[in-house]
Protein backbone atom coordinates (compact mmCIF):
# COMPACT_ATOMS: atom_id res chain seq x y z
CA UNK A 1 0.00 0.00 0.00
CA UNK A 2 2.87 2.41 0.60
CA UNK A 3 4.60 1.71 -2.47
CA UNK A 4 0.56 2.55 -4.26
CA UNK A 5 0.86 5.73 -2.48
CA UNK A 6 4.14 6.16 -3.31
CA UNK A 7 3.10 5.98 -6.86
CA UNK A 8 0.45 7.90 -6.88
CA UNK A 9 2.00 10.50 -5.13
CA UNK A 10 4.89 11.01 -7.63
CA UNK A 11 1.80 10.60 -10.90
CA UNK A 12 0.48 13.81 -9.28
CA UNK A 13 3.89 15.86 -8.53
CA UNK A 14 4.78 14.87 -11.92
CA UNK A 15 0.98 15.86 -13.71
CA UNK A 16 1.63 19.00 -11.47
CA UNK A 17 5.00 19.91 -12.85
CA UNK A 18 3.80 19.81 -16.39
CA UNK A 19 1.11 21.60 -16.00
CA UNK A 20 3.10 24.13 -14.37
CA UNK A 21 5.58 24.22 -17.26
CA UNK A 22 2.96 24.00 -19.36
CA UNK A 23 1.03 27.26 -17.76
CA UNK A 24 4.66 29.36 -17.47
CA UNK A 25 5.11 28.51 -21.38
CA UNK A 26 2.31 29.65 -23.09
CA UNK A 27 1.50 32.44 -20.43
CA UNK A 28 2.96 35.03 -23.21
CA UNK A 29 0.43 33.95 -25.07
CA UNK A 30 2.42 32.42 -28.27
CA UNK A 31 2.00 29.13 -30.34
CA UNK A 32 5.61 26.86 -29.72
CA UNK A 33 6.31 25.74 -33.29
CA UNK A 34 9.13 23.43 -32.87
CA UNK A 35 11.71 22.27 -36.04
CA UNK A 36 14.19 19.70 -36.76
CA UNK A 37 16.71 18.30 -38.68
CA UNK A 38 20.44 17.92 -39.83
CA UNK A 39 22.23 20.85 -39.01
CA UNK A 40 25.23 20.22 -39.02
CA UNK A 41 26.94 16.54 -41.21
CA UNK A 42 26.23 15.63 -44.73
CA UNK A 43 22.99 16.40 -45.04
CA UNK A 44 23.55 20.05 -43.20
CA UNK A 45 21.93 21.79 -46.40
CA UNK A 46 18.73 19.96 -46.29
CA UNK A 47 18.29 20.68 -42.45
CA UNK A 48 19.18 24.74 -42.61
CA UNK A 49 17.49 25.28 -45.47
CA UNK A 50 14.26 24.09 -43.79
CA UNK A 51 15.20 26.19 -40.63
CA UNK A 52 15.84 29.25 -42.58
CA UNK A 53 12.77 28.97 -45.08
CA UNK A 54 11.05 28.90 -41.70
CA UNK A 55 12.02 31.26 -39.90
CA UNK A 56 11.45 34.25 -42.75
CA UNK A 57 7.35 32.65 -42.54
CA UNK A 58 7.60 32.94 -38.92
CA UNK A 59 8.76 36.67 -39.30
CA UNK A 60 6.26 37.49 -41.58
CA UNK A 61 3.47 36.00 -39.95
CA UNK A 62 4.65 37.88 -36.40
CA UNK A 63 4.92 40.94 -38.09
CA UNK A 64 1.49 40.79 -40.02
CA UNK A 65 -0.10 40.25 -36.03
CA UNK A 66 0.80 36.36 -35.98
CA UNK A 67 -1.89 33.58 -35.90
CA UNK A 68 -5.17 34.51 -34.63
CA UNK A 69 -3.85 37.23 -32.78
CA UNK A 70 -1.03 35.40 -31.28
CA UNK A 71 2.72 35.73 -32.14
CA UNK A 72 4.65 32.57 -32.73
CA UNK A 73 7.90 31.39 -30.57
CA UNK A 74 10.32 29.23 -32.92
CA UNK A 75 12.95 26.93 -31.86
CA UNK A 76 15.20 24.29 -34.05
CA UNK A 77 17.08 21.51 -33.00
CA UNK A 78 19.61 19.52 -34.46
CA UNK A 79 19.43 16.02 -35.39
CA UNK A 80 22.34 15.35 -37.38
CA UNK A 81 20.34 12.53 -39.69
CA UNK A 82 20.53 10.00 -36.99
CA UNK A 83 16.75 8.64 -35.77
CA UNK A 84 18.21 8.33 -32.58
CA UNK A 85 19.56 11.73 -31.74
CA UNK A 86 16.30 12.85 -33.64
CA UNK A 87 13.97 11.58 -30.91
CA UNK A 88 16.60 13.39 -28.17
CA UNK A 89 15.99 16.48 -30.76
CA UNK A 90 12.41 15.90 -30.19
CA UNK A 91 12.27 15.41 -26.85
CA UNK A 92 13.95 18.84 -26.10
CA UNK A 93 11.59 20.58 -28.15
CA UNK A 94 9.14 19.06 -26.09
CA UNK A 95 10.81 20.36 -22.61
CA UNK A 96 10.91 23.60 -24.58
CA UNK A 97 7.17 23.47 -24.88
CA UNK A 98 6.61 22.66 -28.50
CA UNK A 99 3.11 22.03 -29.34
CA UNK A 100 3.47 22.08 -33.02
CA UNK A 101 6.25 19.95 -34.53
CA UNK A 102 7.71 21.39 -38.14
CA UNK A 103 9.51 17.95 -39.24
CA UNK A 104 11.74 16.41 -39.30
CA UNK A 105 13.45 17.12 -42.81
CA UNK A 106 14.41 13.65 -43.86
CA UNK A 107 12.68 10.63 -43.83
CA UNK A 108 14.75 8.21 -41.74
CA UNK A 109 14.15 10.59 -38.95
CA UNK A 110 10.48 11.23 -39.95
CA UNK A 111 10.17 8.36 -39.39
CA UNK A 112 11.83 7.34 -35.78
CA UNK A 113 9.77 10.66 -34.53
CA UNK A 114 6.40 9.65 -35.85
CA UNK A 115 5.53 7.15 -33.23
CA UNK A 116 6.90 9.63 -30.72
CA UNK A 117 4.13 12.42 -32.00
CA UNK A 118 1.60 9.81 -32.27
CA UNK A 119 1.65 8.72 -28.69
CA UNK A 120 1.40 12.44 -27.67
CA UNK A 121 -1.32 13.12 -30.16
CA UNK A 122 0.72 16.21 -31.14
CA UNK A 123 0.53 17.78 -34.61
CA UNK A 124 3.52 16.85 -36.96
CA UNK A 125 3.74 18.40 -40.39
CA UNK A 126 7.04 17.47 -42.63
CA UNK A 127 8.50 19.71 -44.77
CA UNK A 128 10.75 17.16 -46.70
CA UNK A 129 10.45 13.61 -45.30
CA UNK A 130 9.52 11.56 -48.17
CA UNK A 131 9.23 7.87 -47.47
CA UNK A 132 5.86 6.69 -47.67
CA UNK A 133 5.54 5.43 -44.69
CA UNK A 134 5.80 8.56 -43.15
CA UNK A 135 2.40 10.06 -43.35
CA UNK A 136 0.86 6.30 -41.93
CA UNK A 137 0.16 8.34 -39.05
CA UNK A 138 -3.04 10.62 -38.94
CA UNK A 139 -1.42 13.29 -37.24
CA UNK A 140 1.41 13.51 -39.88
CA UNK A 141 1.15 15.59 -43.13
CA UNK A 142 3.62 16.75 -45.35
CA UNK A 143 4.58 19.40 -47.69
CA UNK A 144 6.45 17.47 -49.89
CA UNK A 145 5.96 14.89 -52.63
CA UNK A 146 6.42 11.06 -51.23
CA UNK A 147 9.00 8.71 -52.66
CA UNK A 148 6.34 6.92 -54.96
CA UNK A 149 4.84 10.09 -55.88
CA UNK A 150 8.61 10.88 -57.04
CA UNK A 151 9.51 7.91 -58.44
CA UNK A 152 6.44 8.18 -60.70
CA UNK A 153 6.46 11.53 -61.80
CA UNK A 154 9.92 11.29 -62.76
CA UNK A 155 9.83 8.26 -64.83
CA UNK A 156 6.46 10.57 -66.13
CA UNK A 157 8.47 13.66 -66.85
CA UNK A 158 11.56 11.77 -68.46
CA UNK A 159 8.79 9.76 -70.59
CA UNK A 160 6.99 12.45 -71.92
CA UNK A 161 9.58 15.07 -72.19
CA UNK A 162 11.41 12.38 -74.88
CA UNK A 163 14.70 12.84 -72.49
CA UNK A 164 15.13 8.83 -72.74
CA UNK A 165 14.29 5.20 -73.55
CA UNK A 166 17.01 3.84 -71.82
CA UNK A 167 18.16 4.58 -68.37
CA UNK A 168 20.32 3.28 -65.87
CA UNK A 169 19.51 3.58 -61.65
CA UNK A 170 22.15 4.39 -59.11
CA UNK A 171 20.36 4.40 -55.87
CA UNK A 172 21.06 3.77 -52.33
CA UNK A 173 19.58 -0.30 -51.47
CA UNK A 174 20.18 0.69 -47.45
CA UNK A 175 18.25 3.97 -47.22
CA UNK A 176 14.35 3.83 -47.37
CA UNK A 177 14.22 7.51 -49.31
CA UNK A 178 16.60 6.22 -52.09
CA UNK A 179 15.21 2.69 -51.84
CA UNK A 180 11.63 3.90 -51.89
CA UNK A 181 12.16 6.42 -54.94
CA UNK A 182 13.73 3.67 -57.16
CA UNK A 183 10.96 1.08 -56.68
CA UNK A 184 8.49 3.69 -58.12
CA UNK A 185 10.52 4.68 -61.13
CA UNK A 186 11.17 1.69 -61.71
CA UNK A 187 7.53 0.19 -61.94
CA UNK A 188 6.27 3.51 -63.64
CA UNK A 189 9.00 3.48 -66.20
CA UNK A 190 7.30 0.90 -68.85
CA UNK A 191 4.08 2.89 -68.87
CA UNK A 192 6.40 5.74 -70.25
CA UNK A 193 8.26 4.00 -72.57
CA UNK A 194 11.15 3.58 -70.64
CA UNK A 195 13.57 0.56 -70.11
CA UNK A 196 15.39 0.34 -67.00
CA UNK A 197 18.78 -1.23 -68.10
CA UNK A 198 21.25 -0.85 -65.09
CA UNK A 199 19.86 -0.95 -61.13
CA UNK A 200 23.60 -0.01 -59.70
CA UNK A 201 22.76 -0.70 -56.08
CA UNK A 202 25.19 0.55 -53.01
CA UNK A 203 24.92 0.90 -49.48
CA UNK A 204 26.24 3.49 -46.56
CA UNK A 205 29.27 1.44 -46.29
CA UNK A 206 29.98 1.43 -49.93
CA UNK A 207 29.12 5.08 -51.09
CA UNK A 208 32.19 6.40 -51.69
CA UNK A 209 33.25 4.36 -55.45
CA UNK A 210 30.77 4.37 -57.66
CA UNK A 211 32.98 3.21 -60.55
CA UNK A 212 31.43 -0.28 -61.05
CA UNK A 213 27.87 1.28 -61.69
CA UNK A 214 28.65 4.29 -63.53
CA UNK A 215 30.99 1.44 -65.92
CA UNK A 216 27.80 -0.99 -66.37
CA UNK A 217 25.84 2.16 -67.38
CA UNK A 218 28.22 3.03 -69.84
CA UNK A 219 28.45 -0.72 -70.72
CA UNK A 220 24.56 -0.54 -71.41
CA UNK A 221 24.80 1.98 -73.68
CA UNK A 222 22.22 4.22 -71.23
CA UNK A 223 21.36 7.68 -72.27
CA UNK A 224 20.40 8.86 -68.78
CA UNK A 225 21.05 7.45 -65.15
CA UNK A 226 18.13 8.53 -62.55
CA UNK A 227 19.87 9.55 -59.33
CA UNK A 228 17.12 9.04 -56.32
CA UNK A 229 20.06 9.67 -54.08
CA UNK A 230 21.61 12.52 -51.51
CA UNK A 231 23.56 15.04 -53.11
CA UNK A 232 26.90 14.13 -51.23
CA UNK A 233 26.69 10.53 -52.94
CA UNK A 234 25.63 12.65 -56.20
CA UNK A 235 28.55 14.98 -56.31
CA UNK A 236 31.09 11.84 -56.18
CA UNK A 237 29.15 10.15 -59.06
CA UNK A 238 29.66 13.07 -61.14
CA UNK A 239 32.93 13.44 -60.08
CA UNK A 240 33.65 10.38 -60.97
CA UNK A 241 31.69 10.22 -64.65
CA UNK A 242 33.58 13.35 -65.74
CA UNK A 243 37.24 11.41 -64.76
CA UNK A 244 35.67 7.90 -66.99
CA UNK A 245 34.83 10.70 -69.77
CA UNK A 246 31.12 9.05 -69.51
CA UNK A 247 28.69 11.41 -71.51
CA UNK A 248 25.38 10.73 -70.52
CA UNK A 249 22.29 12.80 -68.53
CA UNK A 250 21.77 12.84 -65.47
CA UNK A 251 17.81 13.24 -63.64
CA UNK A 252 17.50 13.11 -60.20
CA UNK A 253 14.68 14.10 -57.49
CA UNK A 254 15.09 16.74 -54.60
CA UNK A 255 17.48 14.58 -52.87
CA UNK A 256 20.26 16.16 -55.23
CA UNK A 257 19.06 19.58 -54.04
CA UNK A 258 21.58 21.44 -52.25
CA UNK A 259 24.12 20.00 -54.46
CA UNK A 260 25.47 23.73 -55.75
CA UNK A 261 25.89 24.54 -52.02
CA UNK A 262 28.73 22.09 -50.86
CA UNK A 263 31.82 23.04 -49.77
CA UNK A 264 34.42 22.52 -52.74
CA UNK A 265 32.17 21.35 -55.33
CA UNK A 266 33.18 21.91 -58.56
CA UNK A 267 29.65 23.42 -59.80
CA UNK A 268 30.82 22.71 -63.32
CA UNK A 269 30.20 18.87 -62.99
CA UNK A 270 26.82 19.53 -62.57
CA UNK A 271 26.26 21.32 -65.51
CA UNK A 272 22.97 20.21 -67.22
CA UNK A 273 21.60 17.92 -64.17
CA UNK A 274 18.37 18.17 -64.10
CA UNK A 275 16.12 17.07 -60.94
CA UNK A 276 12.46 17.22 -60.26
CA UNK A 277 11.15 19.93 -57.90
CA UNK A 278 8.24 21.68 -56.52
CA UNK A 279 10.13 25.15 -56.39
CA UNK A 280 12.06 27.13 -58.58
CA UNK A 281 14.26 29.97 -57.31
CA UNK A 282 14.35 31.66 -60.91
CA UNK A 283 10.17 32.19 -60.87
CA UNK A 284 9.23 35.16 -61.98
CA UNK A 285 6.00 35.31 -59.69
CA UNK A 286 6.08 37.76 -57.02
CA UNK A 287 5.86 35.60 -54.12
CA UNK A 288 8.89 33.48 -55.10
CA UNK A 289 11.09 36.82 -55.52
CA UNK A 290 10.15 38.35 -52.60
CA UNK A 291 11.32 34.96 -50.91
CA UNK A 292 14.24 34.47 -52.82
CA UNK A 293 15.18 38.22 -52.10
CA UNK A 294 14.58 38.13 -48.38
CA UNK A 295 16.70 34.68 -47.71
CA UNK A 296 19.62 35.61 -50.41
CA UNK A 297 19.63 39.03 -47.88
CA UNK A 298 19.41 36.88 -44.04
CA UNK A 299 21.58 34.00 -45.51
CA UNK A 300 23.62 34.80 -48.34
CA UNK A 301 23.01 32.26 -50.74
CA UNK A 302 20.24 31.00 -53.17
CA UNK A 303 17.24 28.61 -51.05
CA UNK A 304 16.24 25.44 -52.03
CA UNK A 305 13.07 23.66 -52.45
CA UNK A 306 13.69 22.87 -48.56
CA UNK A 307 13.63 25.86 -47.97
CA UNK A 308 10.73 26.50 -49.77
CA UNK A 309 8.81 23.58 -48.13
CA UNK A 310 9.68 24.77 -44.66
CA UNK A 311 7.80 28.44 -46.02
CA UNK A 312 4.91 26.77 -46.90
CA UNK A 313 4.98 24.57 -44.18
CA UNK A 314 4.67 27.70 -41.91
CA UNK A 315 1.97 29.18 -43.37
CA UNK A 316 -0.37 25.58 -43.93
CA UNK A 317 -0.13 26.05 -40.40
CA UNK A 318 -1.33 29.42 -39.89
CA UNK A 319 -3.92 28.49 -42.35
CA UNK A 320 -5.12 25.39 -40.45
CA UNK A 321 -4.66 27.21 -37.14
CA UNK A 322 -7.10 30.37 -38.50
CA UNK A 323 -9.65 27.72 -39.82
CA UNK A 324 -9.62 25.45 -36.52
CA UNK A 325 -9.36 29.09 -34.47
CA UNK A 326 -6.57 27.41 -32.52
CA UNK A 327 -5.53 29.45 -29.45
CA UNK A 328 -2.02 28.94 -27.56
CA UNK A 329 -3.68 27.73 -24.26
CA UNK A 330 -5.24 24.31 -26.14
CA UNK A 331 -4.13 20.68 -25.03
CA UNK A 332 -1.92 19.98 -27.31
CA UNK A 333 -3.69 16.91 -28.53
CA UNK A 334 -7.12 18.96 -28.68
CA UNK A 335 -4.43 21.42 -30.75
CA UNK A 336 -3.41 18.41 -33.42
CA UNK A 337 -7.24 17.26 -33.73
CA UNK A 338 -8.62 20.63 -34.85
CA UNK A 339 -5.72 21.25 -36.76
CA UNK A 340 -6.09 17.37 -38.78
CA UNK A 341 -9.72 18.73 -39.68
CA UNK A 342 -8.65 21.68 -40.95
CA UNK A 343 -5.40 20.85 -43.11
CA UNK A 344 -8.06 19.31 -45.33
CA UNK A 345 -10.38 22.53 -45.64
CA UNK A 346 -7.93 24.92 -46.96
CA UNK A 347 -5.54 25.96 -49.94
CA UNK A 348 -2.29 27.09 -49.54
CA UNK A 349 -0.90 29.54 -52.47
CA UNK A 350 2.45 28.66 -51.80
CA UNK A 351 5.95 28.89 -53.42
CA UNK A 352 6.14 24.84 -54.08
CA UNK A 353 2.48 24.90 -55.94
CA UNK A 354 -0.06 27.53 -57.08
CA UNK A 355 -2.69 26.04 -55.80
CA UNK A 356 -1.86 23.48 -52.55
CA UNK A 357 -4.53 21.33 -50.54
CA UNK A 358 -4.43 17.88 -48.34
CA UNK A 359 -5.95 15.03 -47.98
CA UNK A 360 -7.12 13.39 -45.30
CA UNK A 361 -4.17 10.77 -45.21
CA UNK A 362 -1.50 13.77 -45.21
CA UNK A 363 -0.38 13.98 -48.73
CA UNK A 364 -0.34 16.94 -50.65
CA UNK A 365 -2.11 17.79 -54.24
CA UNK A 366 0.11 20.35 -56.45
CA UNK A 367 1.94 20.25 -59.92
CA UNK A 368 5.53 18.79 -60.36
CA UNK A 369 8.13 21.65 -61.86
CA UNK A 370 11.62 20.30 -63.02
CA UNK A 371 15.12 22.61 -63.59
CA UNK A 372 18.54 21.94 -64.90
CA UNK A 373 21.54 23.26 -63.88
CA UNK A 374 22.96 25.67 -66.38
CA UNK A 375 25.99 27.86 -65.37
CA UNK A 376 26.14 26.77 -61.86
CA UNK A 377 22.09 27.67 -60.88
CA UNK A 378 18.55 26.22 -60.94
CA UNK A 379 16.95 27.16 -63.98
CA UNK A 380 13.42 26.11 -64.87
CA UNK A 381 12.41 23.75 -67.58
CA UNK A 382 9.09 23.67 -69.24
Amino acid sequence: MRKMKQFVSLAITAAMAVGMMSAAAYADGAFYLGASGPLTGPAANYGTAVVNGAQIAVDEINEAGGINGFQIEYKSEDDELDSEKSINAYNALKDWGMQILLGPTTTGCALAVAEKTKADNMFELTPSGSGDDVTKNDNVFRVCFSDSNQGMRSAQYIGEHKLATKVGAIYDSSDAYSAGIEASFEAAAGDYGIEVAVKGAFTADSNTDFSSQLQQCADAGVELIFLPIYYTQAGTILTQATMMGLDVQFFGCDGLDGMLDMENFEKSLAEGVMLLTPFAADADDELTQSFVSKYQEAYGVTPNQFAADAYDGVYAIKAAAEQANLTPDMAVSDMCEALKKAMTEIEVAGLTGETIIWSADGEPNKDPKAVVIQDGAYVSMQ
